[in-house]
């Protein structure tokens, strides 16, 4: 597994009967969603903040998906994997967490 923090934009629509991510760009390269192996959402770790009066239920939302690179639908070579992709609620942004070899 291989951890990144890279924003990524996404285009949201149906996969596997849900609303999740369908399509996202990621270091110029555009990816199409085949699957949707799970979905969590995660809070922010407040016990690590120094203030406590930070928003305790800071939020974000993270999708692991099968992509496949390429705007024809079909794998380039090499182009296929597993990545987590994350939604920060509080900012808005979307963000490639890790791909998983």
């Amino acid at each position: 597994m291989r951890s990144y923090c890279d924003p990524i934009e996404v285009r949201r629509g149906l996969v596997a009967g849900q609303e999740a991510p369908e399509q996202f760009l990621w270091r110029g390269t555009f990816w199409v969603v085949r699957d949707l192996i799970a979905h969590w959402i995660e809070t922010s770790a407040w016990w690590e903040q120094p203030d406590l009066s930070t928003d305790l239920l800071g939020e974000r939302e993270l999708w692991r998906v099968e992509a496949i690179n390429g705007r024809s639908g079909v794998a380039a070579e090499g182009g296929a994997g597993v990545f987590d992709l994350a939604f920060d609620w509080a900012s808005g942004q979307w963000q490639l967490v890790c791909s998983i070899d």
